[in-house]
């Protein structure tokens, strides 16, 4: 397998040439947060609207067709590259927030009864956790959660002791944006549905940095950003078998959700429409397909064994300063690292990295309870993807001693 030329890939990013705090070159170390775009998919969004802009389906003009061929071309890129059944499996929405919150409204809600158990896991972000909470509180379902090993991997043994017929919906994520855990969702999806529930899969972590298909793994429902895989901002989606969403009910409803409207009833739109009220983000469509085709043109395998080369030497250089406790250490790991310092707050250790140009994040990321139950408030983290190189990582460790010396006296 040919490696990445990390070098020629940079030049497809602006914003990478740009210079921070002073003429620093700017070391983009958030990616779990959201990624970079490439000129393809800047101008992907501007050709939307520069030559295309108009509403879709309804219209009878060449605009609105041409609005509605990008809109509907992206919807079959992405059940291309996740593997769906059909494009109609895939409803577009703003993120994977709203995908969840959807999946939980629309099928939960009508699924759960009192006593039903949802199961989670201990390292889900706050999007995979809150919504079901609310779910809970609504339908009288209990929430339990598998516990994690110290190392950051998932109590698989636990996992399967807590099956059972109670259990309606697992709601996991595959990859962890805290402790970088890969989660074996495989395994965890074929032993749910041998319990009888379904299965909803975060992957706005996963999907962007390896091959995901919804038909090998046979997840019910799975969840994702564009923007944390080179896309823009506001697209999303709900990826979820054919048979669930034509039983779902609507999430929302307006315009562009309906067959026919009376003053007092209405015809629900066949799937995915049904779910998509409102005037739709195409110009996000548009950037989302170009996003996918530069990835597959890099090739997602070696984007994943790239950023596997660099994770393992960004460990081996942080692992040799002193003071710093790395949180995760799950053999199967993306391209995400967590640490705190011994006396140093993770927002000050976040200031001195943006002194020197570098862009890491601190604090619960959005995944408070698993940050609490590692004994902190907040943590550093790192992030990587298929445009940062090995010179970032030494960037990256320089800074880390240098923050320690400034505290500590080292």
């Amino acid at each position: 397998m040919n490696a990445l030329n990390t070098e020629r890939i940079r030049r497809d990013f602006p914003i990478l040439a740009r210079t921070m705090r002073g003429g620093k070159r700017l070391v983009y170390l958030d990616n779990a947060a959201t990624t970079q775009k490439p000129e393809c998919v800047i101008e992907a969004v501007c050709d939307y609207y520069r030559n295309h802009n108009a509403n879709v389906h309804r219209g009878f003009h060449q605009l609105s067709e041409e609005a509605t061929e990008i809109l509907e071309s992206a919807r079959a890129r992405v059940a291309d590259f996740i593997g769906a059944g059909s494009p109609q499996e895939v409803v577009f929405t703003r993120g994977a927030t709203e995908s969840i919150n959807l999946a939980a409204s629309a099928y939960g809600a009508a699924a759960l009864r009192p006593g039903d158990q949802i199961l989670l896991t201990v390292m889900e972000h706050h999007s995979n956790l809150l919504p079901w909470q609310q779910l809970a509180r609504q339908t009288g379902a209990e929430l339990c959660f598998i516990p994690g090993r110290e190392d950051g991997a998932l109590d698989m043994d636990a996992f399967q002791q807590m099956l059972s017929p109670k259990v309606k919906i697992l709601a996991m994520t595959h990859m962890s944006n805290v402790l970088g855990t890969i989660n074996p969702v495989r395994q965890c999806i074929a032993a749910a549905h041998s319990a009888g529930a379904r299965v909803l899969i975060d992957a706005a972590q996963s999907l962007p940095h390896f091959k995901v298909d919804v038909a090998d793994l046979d997840c019910d429902f799975l969840a994702f950003s564009g923007h944390k895989m080179l896309g823009p901002m506001g697209i999303g989606v709900l990826y979820a078998k054919r048979e669930l969403l034509d039983r779902m009910r609507p999430y929302q409803t307006g315009g562009s959700m309906i067959h026919r409207v009376a003053l007092r009833d209405a015809v629900w739109a066949d799937v995915p429409y049904k779910f998509e009220a409102g005037t739709p983000n195409v110009a996000g469509a548009a950037g989302l397909k170009a996003a996918i085709d530069y990835l597959e043109a890099a090739g997602m395998d070696r984007i994943f064994q790239h950023e596997q080369e660099l994770v393992r030497y960004a460990l081996q250089r942080l692992d040799a300063l002193s003071g710093i406790q790395i949180v995760g250490r799950a053999a199967h790991r993306g391209a995400v690292i967590a640490w705190h310092m011994k006396n140093v707050h993770p927002h000050d250790m976040a200031q001195f990295a943006d002194q020197e140009g570098i862009a890491i994040r601190a604090g619960h990321h959005c995944a408070q309870p698993l940050v609490v139950r590692y004994g902190f408030a907040a943590l550093s983290r790192a992030s990587f993807y298929l445009y940062n190189d090995r010179h970032e990582v030494d960037a990256l460790a320089d800074v880390v001693e240098k923050t320690a010396r400034f505290f500590h006296g080292l």
